[in-house]
This record gives structure tokens, C-alpha cells and sequence, in this order.
């Protein structure tokens, strides 16, 4: 059908964001694009399979250069907060990150738009804080999940959390769950926190670790994609404080702008207790598939009445599974097809 060119400067972090990216390479591989990313190191392939379970076709290759499109008929491009000067007969920006401050509509940013046919960002979250910034006017096309992936399995009294070990410019939270852990004092359940240490992990996952320590509490370094689907079928309760004590609109690149981790984890009737903020608001209906919490006493109190009603517990869990089939891969490739 014709070519099409994918940059993304994050790909080796092996994020949400970088998952988003190669799954729009898969939509236009098996709508019989040629597709090329930019990056280097060939190896990626094999991680991207270790990581998401997610296999590429041979009609999508690593490249050292896409030149900013020239030549392709497509470009996908993951902004880092610019706007580049793209140059294929249809572009794509794609923000993941809601930027602010960021002199969004300067002249040259509107001179390099007109090349932009559209927009996309990835929560309405995202997109409220980026049309204002740049003064455009996105689509929103939400992530991708594998849901079919995702089951329940034997359930065990297991609280999870996924989410990359880094605070270097979203604290995912993980020292506000073991806070929140610890005070709850539960003798026969367990706390697992399981994600990416790919970027900035060393020193924050050892000072977790020291917290931690005496408690039941587990950590999952970097997890194989199997390694996730067996931990999200096992567990219980989903919790997150990603963002939390963050005023989302001084810093919304600071609060959850989507949330694939709890989408996952809905897939596999995990029942959610997340932090209300950004793309979470988006996903959880309060109280019908899952609950929305304010502060840490909130979060301990919801958590010990959803441990006690079980009849509460199945159903949320499994409205939380109904409502993770409006973000499958078959929803993002409709959606990705009406934009191309």
C-alpha cells in the first residue's frame, strides 16, 4: 500500500507510550504498510516481545534515519515536546505527554503545523492540556490492550501495583502504597510492585526496598509479559497513587494521562482502588467499576471494606472486566484506520 516512517525518542524505556507506538506500527503493517522506526539498536525487537508480548511482522524494520519523513507516505512522530518539520505526504504528531508551558503556539510551531494533517493524543486528559497549549484541536485514540490476554485466575489475597521504577518525572507512588501498607498491618495479604527499571530505578528501588523491609511486600523487577499476565490473574485488588499530592493542572505531566497498567489489570478482574487524578477519571466510573481515592486514609478505608465484601468484590471485578473491553487492540485499529 505504501510506506510508512515511526519515531519515538523514548522507545528503549519500553513504557505505555512506547507500547502505543509499536502497536501503530502493527495497524499499518497489516494494512499493508512497509513501516520503518527509527532506532538503531536491532535488539529492541526481541525485548519488545519479552515486554508486551507483541510480535512484528517482517514489513516493520529498525532504521538508523527516517529523515523526518521525506520520501514516506506516512509519518507517525512521538512528540518529546516539539514540533518537528516533518516531511511525508501525511504526518501524524502523537503526544503521550500533556506539555504545558512549553511556548506551544509560537510562529514557528504554527508554521510547522501546517505540514501536520492530524493530531493525536492518547487521553482526554492529554488532549485538554495540549490543544490549549499549542492552540490545536487533537483526537483522542486511547492505548491499546491486549485484553484477550488478560484473565482471572484463582484469586489470592494479593494487592498488585505495575508501574515503571522511577521518579524522575512521574512518581508512579510506590512509597505512598507501602506507607499505606504498613499502616494497615494485614497479616494475610500481600503487597506486589512490579515494573521497568530501565530508567532511573537503582537508587529509588533500593530506598523502597529499605522501607519495605519487615513487611510483606514483593518486588517484580522488570517483568517478562507472562511473568504480568499470571500476577494480574492472581491478584486481588489493583492500587495506584500516581500522582498523588500533584496539582494536575500546575503539572499534569506529573499525574497518570492515561493508564494501561489498570486497564490490564481490570482485563483480569483485578477490582481498582486508584488515585484520583488525570486518565484515571477517565476509566473508573467511581464506585461501579472500581473506586477513586483522595487520601491515604481513604484509600486503607476502601481497600478494608472491599476485603471483607466478597459479594462487593465479584462484582466490581467484574464490571471492571466489562468496562477494559472498550480499550482492545480491535477498538485502536478502527479508531487508527478513520484518522489514516
Amino acid at each position: 500500500m505504501g510506506k510508512a516512517a515511526i519515531y519515538n525518542p523514548y522507545l528503549d524505556t519500553l513504557g505505555g507510550g512506547e507500547r502505543y507506538t509499536f502497536s501503530f506500527a502493527k495497524v499499518l503493517a497489516e494494512e499493508g504498510y512497509d513501516v520503518d522506526i527509527e532506532w538503531k539498536n536491532q535488539k529492541l525487537r526481541e525485548k519488545i516481545i519479552e515486554r508486551f508480548g507483541l510480535k512484528l511482522s517482517e514489513n516493520i524494520k529498525f532504521v538508523d534515519n527516517i529523515n523526518r519523513g521525506d520520501g514516506y507516505d506516512i509519518c507517525f512522530w512521538v512528540s518529546d515536546g516539539s514540533i518537528p518539520t516533518l516531511r511525508a505526504r501525511n504526518n501524524y504528531i502523537h503526544f503521550q505527554v500533556p506539555f504545558k508551558d512549553v511556548n506551544g503556539k509560537s510562529l514557528i510551531n504554527k508554521m510547522k503545523l501546517f505540514r501536520v494533517k492530524g493530531i493525536i493524543c492518547n487521553s482526554l486528559f492529554t488532549k485538554k492540556m495540549i490543544d490549549k497549549e499549542y492552540g490545536v484541536s487533537s483526537v483522542v485514540v486511547y492505548p491499546p490492550i491486549d485484553v484477550k490476554f488478560f484473565k482471572p485466575k484463582r484469586k489470592e489475597n494479593t494487592i498488585l501495583y505495575v508501574g515503571r521504577f522511577s521518579d524522575l518525572v512521574q512518581n508512579k507512588g510506590h512509597e505512598i502504597l507501602i506507607k499505606a501498607f504498613k499502616k494497615m498491618r494485614l497479616d494475610n495479604w500481600k503487597l506486589v510492585l512490579a515494573g521497568g527499571i530501565e530508567v532511573g530505578a537503582p537508587e529509588y528501588l533500593k530506598k523502597l526496598k529499605i522501607q519495605a523491609k519487615g513487611f510483606n511486600i514483593e518486588f517484580i523487577e522488570s517483568p517478562s509479559f507472562d511473568q504480568i499476565i499470571d500476577i494480574y490473574g492472581r491478584s486481588k485488588i489493583f492500587w495506584s497513587a500516581t500522582g498523588f499530592d500533584v496539582d494536575e493542572n500546575k503539572n499534569p505531566e506529573k499525574v497518570e494521562h492515561f493508564g494501561i497498567s489498570l486497564i490490564e489489570a481490570m482485563s483480569a478482574g483485578c477490582v481498582p482502588i486508584v488515585y484520583k487524578a488525570g486518565g484515571y477519571k477517565e476509566i473508573i466510573d467511581n464506585e461501579n467499576c472500581g473506586f477513586l481515592w483522595e487520601n491515604l486514609d481513604e484509600l486503607i478505608t476502601l481497600t478494608k471494606q472491599i476485603m471483607t465484601d466478597y459479594t462487593k468484590l465479584r462484582e466490581i471485578s467484574q464490571k471492571s472486566q466489562l468496562k477494559s473491553q472498550n480499550y482492545s487492540y480491535e477498538e485502536f485499529k478502527k479508531s487508527i484506520n478513520n484518522i489514516i
